[in-house]
């Protein structure tokens, strides 16, 4: 199932794309797309059911916004220099283990909201991403087997980054990665049962119409799987926690001098293979 949330900020309602492309209003079968619903399987069936019998009323969506595909996200795992080719353009050796930071939750805004640029920055950068979306509580994990079983679904997320806040700013990553409406995510939360293998997809991004990455989740380093047992070593996971897989090569910092990095007016678009796409203008805060 492809699910979505749409309509004005904060006031999103839950709806369901169509296997005809056609929108499709959940607001009468469950109230939201949160962890509550992905860890609830007789309300998932609901859905399912509904949609099968054609019982759904169409959303015309002329003029609808698309917001984030999941509300209420307890947290924000993300994993750093996750793709061999991206590893090689920082000039960084690939990690023995998986480098984890954190995004808090309000930095996620729709797939195609304004992406603001921060004040005072020089070096806002762009990386698109595989995000998985956690359905069943996962601690311990012991195998790849149970990982994937305890994924829900997977969506797009631009995990925008300022480099010079996130690197030469002293401490921790995660000045440059939580400024406001640094984490898009959408359109669609793809239900894991149509991603037969999270590791044969392709991922693009574009500023301005040029093609900037270009790459597939076969680069990455941990897979999916991997990811998902490692981090349940280190804290809970739970329904409707979200992670954020890393990016492939062509980010801004790892292009020659001058780097080409965001400004306001810019426009990125990026997309993850059968998980549908972004498209995003640049504003100063």
């Amino acid at each position: 199932m492809k699910l979505l949330r749409v309509g004005t900020a904060g006031a999103e309602r839950p709806a369901l794309l169509d296997a005809d492309g056609t929108l499709r209003d959940l607001s009468g079968v469950v109230p939201d797309i949160d962890g509550a619903l992905l860890a609830d399987d007789a309300a998932l069936g609901r859905v399912r059911d509904a949609a099968v019998a054609g019982q759904l009323p169409v959303l015309d969506a002329a003029g609808l916004r698309i917001g984030p595909p999941l509300a209420r996200i307890g947290k924000i795992v993300c994993i750093g220099l996750n793709y061999h080719d991206h590893a090689r353009e920082t000039g960084a050796a690939p990690p023995a283990e998986p480098v984890i930071f954190l995004k808090a939750p309000d930095t996620v805004v729709g797939p195609d909201d304004t992406v603001l640029v921060p004040r005072g920055s020089t070096k806002t950068d762009w990386e698109v991403e595989l995000a998985v979306v956690i359905g069943r509580t996962a601690r311990y994990l012991e195998s790849h087997e149970e990982a994937l079983a305890h994924v829900a679904g997977y969506a797009v997320a631009h995990d925008v980054s300022e480099r010079e806040f996130q690197i030469e700013r002293g401490g921790t990553w995660d000045k440059g990665k939580n400024c406001e409406t640094f984490n898009p995510l959408g359109p669609w939360l793809v239900t894991a049962d149509e991603v037969p293998d999270p590791q044969r997809l392709p991922l693009r991004l574009w500023v301005n119409g040029e093609l900037k990455q270009d790459g597939s989740t076969a680069e990455q380093i941990f897979p999916v799987a991997e990811v998902v047992r490692y981090v349940s070593q280190f804290m809970t996971l739970h329904p409707g926690d979200v992670i954020n897989t890393g990016t492939p090569a062509g980010v801004a910092m790892g292009r020659p001098d001058p780097k080409p990095y965001l400004r306001a007016g810019d426009v990125v678009e990026l997309e993850v293979e059968g998980l549908g796409r972004q498209r995003q203008e640049l504003k100063d805060a």
